[in-house]
């Protein structure tokens, strides 16, 4: 019995031992897992993540290696238009809409970064970074950064029109400093008939040329981007004219201003490079309100558009002006979609091209 008890207090202390020596070894390689860190510490820095991820403003989206979103912030969510439901704790849902947005299966394959992509996304534009996430040099998911470039680029078009307009009375201001330094010369010379004459045709000239567009263009932005434009033309030795029935009340709404500042742009830029270097070109701009939309038309009498690329012309990738230009009016087209309107184009080959736009436009400040 002696034995035997003997015998059971070693067994027990031998496998206390063993249980020991394995528990030293298990916390051993779960501290190698776990980079040395104790629970709070993991704990705290889990918190710290959350706390990151939910304050930068960019949007963060992260996948397993099966293409599976695992993660995704406040930011993201907000720009996605993405709120997760009780039933949702895993993602599921947003894992199959995520997959059409972003494709991963190229980074998680190969571990090729995606950089810089443009995407809309219910009417934003969203510039996104997809990047692999390795361990141990194996690839087990991707994290995609993306943040919305609409304010900015809205913001942008609106500096643009301001900055052109700032341009327009500048080049006025010294052109009326010439016309001032006539009419002083003719005043010390008392050549008083020459003088009347003058300052009758400055201000029927002045009328003609910015007073008629500012009484019809009732948005100072556009009338100063177009007051630009018309310079630019003449510089190039051609004419840009705005219709004589036109008419477009101030709009209060950022995207509408935006939209028509990039469709006028990119049109009447494409014009100018049609009607080419020999002078003498002519652009016609019409510009309709009625019944909240804005009828716009750009017309040019230059070289026109080729029958095969008239039905592609708003197709990124296509261009009448060699490779890698053909994103303008792809941008145009993606704009005026966005707002609920539409572009068509007409065109008869070494007679002229015409384009149609029609966008929606809040015309209550007009006439103020």
């Amino acid at each position: 019995i002696n034995d035997s008890r003997w015998s059971i207090i070693w067994s027990v202390l031998f496998g206390m031992l063993v249980g020991l020596i394995g528990t030293c070894i298990l916390v051993k390689v779960l501290k190698k897992i776990l980079f040395g860190l104790e629970p709070y510490e993991i704990s705290t820095l889990f918190e710290q993540r959350q706390a990151m991820l939910q304050s930068i403003k960019e949007g963060v989206v992260a996948v397993d290696d099966r293409g599976e979103v695992t993660l995704i912030n406040d930011a993201a969510q907000e720009l996605l238009n993405y709120r997760k439901s009780q039933d949702d704790e895993k993602l599921s849902t947003l894992s199959h809409s995520w997959s059409q947005v972003v494709d991963v299966s190229e980074v998680l394959r190969d571990g090729t970064p995606r950089r810089d992509e443009e995407i809309t996304i219910k009417d934003r534009l969203l510039l996104i970074n997809t990047v692999p996430v390795r361990s141990n040099g194996v690839i087990i998911g991707a994290i995609s950064t993306f943040r919305d470039k609409t304010e900015v680029r809205k913001l942008m078009q609106r500096l643009d029109g301001l900055v052109n307009y700032a341009d327009a009375l500048r080049e006025r201001s010294h052109e009326f400093m010439n016309k001032l330094h006539v009419i002083l010369g003719l005043l010390h010379l008392k050549s008083y008939k020459q003088l009347e004459d003058y300052i009758l045709k400055t201000a029927n000239n002045y009328q003609e040329e910015i007073g008629s567009l500012l009484g019809k263009i009732k948005s100072p932005v556009i009338a100063g981007f177009l007051i630009s434009k018309i310079n630019r033309a003449t510089d190039l030795g051609h004419t840009l004219i705005l219709n004589s029935e036109s008419q477009l009340p101030d709009s209060g709404s950022e995207d509408q201003v935006a939209t028509l500042i990039t469709t006028l742009g990119n049109l009447i830029e494409n014009a100018l490079e049609a009607l080419g270097p020999e002078p003498g070109g002519e652009i016609s701009v019409t510009l309709h309100y009625r019944h909240g939309w804005l009828h716009c038309e750009v017309n040019d009498d230059g070289p026109g558009i080729a029958p095969d690329k008239i039905d592609h012309i708003f197709d990124k990738g296509v261009s009448t002006k060699g490779s890698e230009r053909g994103v303008g009016l792809a941008l145009v087209k993606q704009q005026v979609e966005n707002l609920g309107g539409s572009i068509a184009v007409e065109s008869e080959p070494g007679i002229f091209t015409q384009f149609f736009v029609q966008i929606p436009w809040d015309g209550e400040r007009s006439n103020r």
